[in-house]
C-alpha cells in the first residue's frame, strides 16, 4: 500500500515532527506514508511485541520508507509523556479505532501536561460526529468520540478533525471493513430505494490532504470536510457504475430501514455497528443533510483548490483488476437479469 509518485506532495521537506498512533491500520498506513511522502520526520507508535505477522510486514514497509519506530501504548499517560518530550513531537494523529477510541483520553492528558504539542488530529476520518446521530451501537462509539472532542477543547491542546466521510468501496454493512469489500459479482444490496447520496474518498487522499491539514492556520480549531462532488454516489448509481465496469448487469436486493435497524439491534460487533452506520449513511443522510457553513467547518476542496481527488471510477476499475487476477469476470454472461443503468458522471477536477 505504498503511495505512489503525485506531483501535489511538496518536494519541499517539512520540519514538524510527527507521530501516528495506529500507524498498522487501513487509515493510519496512508496518513503515515503521506508523511513520508511529504518529508516530515515521521514517528509511528507501535505497542511492545507479540505483534501479529500483518502489522510486523506493515512496520517494517514503513520502517524502510523512514519511518521511526517508537513503542508504547496510547492508554499510558506518563508512557506518552515521556515519548513526545524526548521525541521533540510536534503534530499527533490518532488513527486508532473500535474499542481504541477511548484509549485517546490519556493521550490529550499526556499531550496537555508536555505543552509543545502543535496540533492533534484525533481518531475521526469518517463522520462529524457532533452532527451524526446513529442508532445504537454506532451512537456509543461517537458518544466517545464526542467526549474525547470535548477534553481537547478543554485541555487547550491545538486540534483538527478530519471529517473525510466513507472510504472509497463498496459498502456492505455485514463486513468487518468496507476497505476490504470490492464489488460483487452475483447481485446488489440497495439500502432503502437506493437514491440517498454519500461521499466517497480512496484512502490515499486521505492521507495527501490530512497532512497537507496538519500546519495550516486556516485548519487550526476547525472541522475539516471532505465533500467531493465527483465521488457523490447513490446506491443505485454506485451499481450501475459497477455493472458498466463488468459489462452486465446484477440483480438488486433492497435491504429496508426495517432489516438495517433489525441488524443493529442484535448487537453483534462489528457488524451491528456498521449497520447502523449503515442506515445513518443511506437512510437518514448523515452525510448531506447539513451545510458546512458553522465558523468551525471549513471544506478541503475551498482550501486546496489545486489538487484532485481520485475518483470511484478509477477505484472500481482497480477492484475490477483485483478480481480479474483470482477469476476473470465474465461479461458475455447472460445468467442474471438485465437493468437499465443509470448514467454515471465520474470526471473529478
Amino acid at each position: 500500500m505504498t503511495v505512489p509518485p503525485n506531483n501535489s506532495f511538496s518536494s519541499k521537506p517539512k520540519n514538524g515532527r510527527v507521530l501516528v498512533a495506529g500507524a498498522t491500520g487501513f487509515i493510519g498506513h496512508f496518513v503515515a506514508e503521506a508523511s513520508l511522502a511529504y518529508g516530515r520526520p515521521t514517528y509511528v507508535l507501535v505497542r511492545p511485541p507479540p505483534l501479529s505477522p500483518s502489522k510486523v510486514s506493515t512496520i517494517k514497509a514503513l520502517e524502510d520508507e523512514g519511518a521511526i519506530v517508537v513503542h508504547g501504548l496510547v492508554n499510558d499517560r506518563e508512557g506518552m509523556e515521556k515519548i513526545l518530550k524526548e521525541n521533540e513531537i510536534d503534530i499527533v494523529i490518532s488513527a486508532v479505532g473500535g474499542e481504541k477510541v477511548a484509549d485517546q483520553f490519556a493521550l490529550v492528558e499526556a499531550m496537555k501536561n508536555v505543552g509543545t504539542i502543535k496540533r492533534f488530529l484525533p481518531s475521526e476520518f469518517g463522520h462529524d460526529v457532533d452532527r451524526s446521530d446513529p442508532v445504537e451501537p454506532g451512537l456509543n462509539m461517537y458518544k466517545v468520540k464526542r467526549e474525547v472532542r470535548r477534553r481537547i477543547e478543554e485541555s487547550g491542546v491545538p486540534y483538527t478533525y478530519i471529517c473525510c466521510n466513507s472510504i472509497a468501496s463498496w459498502p456492505y454493512y455485514d463486513n468487518n471493513h468496507p476497505a476490504e469489500v470490492v464489488p460483487p459479482l452475483d447481485q446488489f444490496q440497495i439500502y432503502g430505494d437506493g437514491s440517498v447520496k454519500a461521499y466517497f474518498v480512496a484512502g490515499i487522499d486521505i492521507g495527501k490532504l490530512t497532512m497537507k491539514c496538519v500546519d495550516d492556520v486556516r485548519t487550526l480549531n476547525k472541522n475539516v470536510h471532505f465533500r467531493p462532488s465527483c465521488n457523490l454516489y447513490n446506491m443505485n448509481e454506485l451499481a450501475s457504475l459497477w455493472e458498466k465496469k463488468i459489462g452486465r448487469t446484477l440483480p438488486r436486493v433492497t435491504i429496508t430501514e426495517t432489516d438495517l435497524l433489525a441488524a443493529a439491534a442484535e448487537n453483534r460487533i462489528p457488524q451491528s455497528v456498521v449497520a447502523s452506520f449503515t442506515h445513518d449513511i443511506f437512510i437518514k443522510g448523515c452525510q448531506v443533510n447539513f451545510s458546512i457553513d458553522r465558523p468551525t467547518d471549513v471544506d478541503v476542496g475551498t482550501l486546496y483548490p489545486e489538487e484532485t481527488f481520485k475518483t470511484l471510477d478509477e477505484c472500481f476499475t482497480e477492484f475490477l483488476l483485483k478480481i480479474e487476477d483470482h477469476h476473470p469476470v465474465d461479461k458475455n454472461s447472460t445468467n442474471t437479469p438485465m437493468l437499465e443503468p443509470l448514467p454515471i458522471t465520474t470526471s473529478c477536477a
